[in-house]
């Protein structure tokens, strides 16, 4: 199985005290199967540079983050799905934020299961595959 990190999902590990339990699950996905949206990538940039420490938070991106994980691009067909997928939910009632929608859209197109907490967010699309690892350390935690 291969996962796409969302941000949050990659915040967790960059805190000074990650939950442990996320943790030993991450250190058992090869890291040929662990990869993140160049939209995540731009939400962590964005969170960076609106901290008062951005110097370190940008060298914890460049140094840990991307390093670790491949950065899927948001091309054209990612565009595709996205559209398809934003219609449907409107069509609905529905919405979802762009950026998680974009992310979204990535793991559909990319056929990877989306690691987040933010279950409720995104099992608003039916067909995206979730990981609750980092909601159930996150519920085992309190």
């Amino acid at each position: 199985m291969a996962y796409l990190f969302d941000t949050d999902a990659i915040s967790e590990v960059l805190r000074p005290k990650p939950l442990a339990e996320y943790v030993r699950w991450l250190q058992t996905i090869p890291r040929a199967d662990q990869f993140t949206s160049a939209v995540v990538v731009g939400e962590l940039f964005r969170g960076a540079f609106r901290s008062p420490n951005a110097a370190r938070h940008i060298r914890n991106i460049e140094s840990r983050v991307l390093p670790a994980l491949s950065v899927i691009p948001y091309d054209l067909d990612v565009a595709r799905v996205y559209g398809a997928t934003q219609a449907h939910l409107e069509n609905d009632g529905r919405v979802l934020a762009d950026a998680d929608l974009q992310i979204a859209a990535t793991a559909l197109h990319h056929d990877l299961e989306l690691v987040t907490g933010n279950l409720r967010h995104f099992r608003r699309i039916p067909e995206l595959r979730i990981c609750t690892a980092l909601a159930e350390a996150r519920t085992h935690q309190r």
